[in-house]
């Protein structure tokens, strides 16, 4: 059973990042339709243009995984849903074009340019929002476009999850806006951001509370799991992370609020798959949709060990935009200290990586058995993890030559 079931947790995983990383681009987008104080506009283009496009690899991974592991399943969601797919599809390249094409084109063209990046902000992630709602009600039954073309995102469920994913991606952009504007020192746009994180955050939990009435309605087996069933820890910890984010957003306490934030997403799309355990469609269980056993196994390994690759390129991103390392002016007035750390640190990694390396090899080349060969594909799987950031230089990691 794990087996089958160890997939569909990669999905979620994948959407949960997809939600909060993807959702604040998307939010970013949402508030150049309401420049506020001078200045938002470039901030916010500024902020997400290092990791906009790894912010929307995991759209990728959630497809890929869905259609390699559950090909049933992505099948009848893929024509049943046909129609917003495509709109969701098309926003996401009207917007990738227009953010490509501001940088190079003349103050004339600039206004038609941010429309379309603004508006396909919006398109998106509310067409990606009735998706979920049209799979979450049951709308989708097993076979291809055996479900109704209209019906099966265009309902009241459908609709008050794309409005809940249109209003969380902008309460989780103002929150992280908030964070980089104080990081810079950029007081005014601290504050305005500051109000419409916790603008968007009380508006996103009245929806949330007001539509699971809508969702009573609608749809009952989710109710009665989000409720009654598996799903009430997942919501009870989202409505506590998003209480607590109001609480220290209203404090000024924006770091500890990007993890809130984060976690208060997460926890409804882990609520849902929790709520709707075991069905996968209507008609259609987890264990059944699954694909044969060697396809299965394939899918795991690719992804652990692509996991092994892509969250240490990933985590040394986001490091490197946090910490300012994109920008000239915060790298020049960085601080000095931490002399011991920054020297040491690259050394430890080399060692351990070589270590990895040595023993990977051995284990690989030198063993028989089955458990060897596993120990020594793990250590170079490691060497590749640890090796990755001890050999970039020293001036990319912010670390300081010996001298």
């Amino acid at each position: 059973m794990l087996l089958q079931v160890l997939p569909l947790v990669f999905v979620l995983v994948g959407l949960a990042f997809y939600a909060v990383l993807g959702g604040a681009d998307f939010g970013a987008g949402f508030w150049q339709l309401f420049p506020g104080a001078e200045g938002s506009r470039d901030f916010a283009r500024h902020a997400i243009g290092p990791v906009w496009e790894a912010n929307h690899v995991w759209l990728i991974f959630c497809l890929t995984v869905m259609w390699t592991a559950y090909p049933t399943a992505f099948g009848a969601i893929a024509s049943t849903l046909s129609i917003p797919l495509f709109i969701a599809a098309i926003g996401i390249i009207l917007r990738g074009t227009a953010y490509a094409l501001r940088s190079a084109s003349d103050s004339d063209e600039l206004r038609p340019i941010d429309s379309v990046f603004s508006l396909s902000s919006v398109l998106t992630p509310f067409a990606l929002g009735t998706v979920v709602g049209g799979i979450a009600s049951r709308r989708v039954p097993v076979g291809n476009a055996a479900g109704h073309i209209v019906s099966s995102w265009l309902n009241p469920t459908s609709i008050l999850i794309g409005v809940l994913a249109v209003v969380a991606s902008a309460y989780m952009a103002a929150v992280f806006l908030s964070a980089d504007a104080a990081r810079h020192g950029e007081s005014a746009l601290e504050e305005a951001f500051r109000r419409r994180a916790l603008g968007a955050g009380v508006l996103a939990g009245a929806i949330a509370v007001g539509g699971i009435a809508v969702v009573r309605s609608d749809s009952h087996p989710l109710y009665h799991g989000l409720v009654h069933g598996k799903g009430v820890p997942a919501l009870a910890v989202s409505i506590v992370a998003g209480i607590g984010t109001l609480a220290l957003v209203w404090r000024r306490r924006y770091e500890p609020a990007r993890l809130t934030a984060a976690l208060a997403v997460t926890s409804i799309i882990a609520g849902w798959g929790l709520a709707q355990w075991p069905v996968l469609l209507r008609g259609l269980t987890v264990e059944q949709a699954a694909a044969p056993h060697d396809t299965l196994v394939a899918v795991i390994v690719a992804v652990l060990a692509g996991g092994v690759l892509l969250f240490p390129s990933l985590a040394l991103l986001f490091a490197l935009v946090l910490r300012g390392r994109f920008d000239p002016a915060a790298r020049a007035a960085e601080p000095a200290g931490g002399e011991v750390l920054a020297v040491s640190a690259p050394g430890m990694l080399g060692r351990l990586a070589v270590a990895l390396l040595v023993a990977g090899v051995g284990f690989t080349t030198v063993g028989d058995s089955a458990w060897a060969h596993a120990i020594g594909v793990t250590a170079l799987l490691g060497f590749v993890a640890v090796g990755f950031p001890a050999a970039l230089p020293p001036e990319i990691m912010g670390r300081r030559q010996r001298r």
